[in-house]
């Protein structure tokens, strides 16, 4: 049973907390670590710990958003795979715009003119949607979960950092941080209005799965970036613990 003091501390925390969240990409260039080769072992223990997030927490919810999706719709034969459908939908879609980005930023600099106006638009703004997402699902983290999420988003949002300013440079610093700020803020916002509706939340669930996988590999990866597997693995180890433990 849910006492009335968690359900006041929970609505004074998540407008905190969806602020501390937007203020991540405002503030994440001045740590310090970003733009590193090798990667810096703290952005690769962040990286471990939004993928434990998503092993721990989030796919244990997609079978029950394939459920949900089910309810909203007619049923099929392949009903019950319908929520890893949507996180197979995230990973691919974000391949595709990493891909994009890549090509477009091949002998750039990084600057406004050579990384391309219309690829850094699709780019971040595609980044702007799933930072919305972010902010909407602190409606449906609960108190002691909300705490962990909140945790492994921000820690998410700073590698997501890194990668734009890599790819944008200057441009992102003076437009796309802001506008992904302002994303977490309004996603956060019409969660307030649309709250209880099931059907969004059993959507973005897995596709917020999806696409955190997918951002935290294709930066852990390849061979250029000279990634910290024990950063990473301590990273997610140690998380994992945090939540079937704590």
């Amino acid at each position: 049973m849910v006492s009335i003091g968690s359900l006041g501390a929970e609505t004074m925390l998540r407008p905190v907390f969806a602020i501390a969240l937007g203020l991540v990409h405002l503030f994440a260039g001045r740590l310090g670590f970003g733009g590193r080769i090798p990667r810096s072992r703290w952005l690769s223990a962040a990286g471990g710990v939004s993928v434990a997030y998503v092993f721990v927490h989030l796919l244990p919810d997609v079978g029950a958003a394939a459920a949900t999706l089910e309810a909203y719709g007619t049923p099929t034969a392949f009903a019950e795979h319908h929520g890893y459908l949507i996180a197979l939908l995230g990973f691919v879609v974000f391949y595709g715009l990493e891909q994009l980005a890549r090509r477009a930023n091949t002998g750039s600099n990084g600057d406004e003119e050579s990384s391309g106006t219309g690829v850094f638009w699709i780019h971040v703004g595609s980044f702007a949607a799933y930072n919305a997402i972010v902010g909407y699902l602190l409606w449906d983290r609960h108190l002691g979960n909300l705490f962990f999420y909140v945790g492994a988003m921000a820690l998410h949002f700073v590698g997501i950092d890194d990668a734009l300013r890599t790819h944008h440079g200057v441009t992102y610093h003076r437009r796309g941080r802001w506008l992904l700020s302002a994303a977490v803020i309004a996603g956060f916002s019409s969660g307030y209005a649309l709250e209880n509706i099931g059907l969004l939340i059993a959507v973005f669930v897995p596709f917020l799965a999806g696409g955190i996988i997918l951002n935290v590999i294709k930066e852990e990866l390849p061979p250029d970036r000279e990634s910290r597997f024990w950063s990473f693995a301590v990273g997610a180890a140690g998380y994992a613990a945090l939540l079937l433990f704590v």
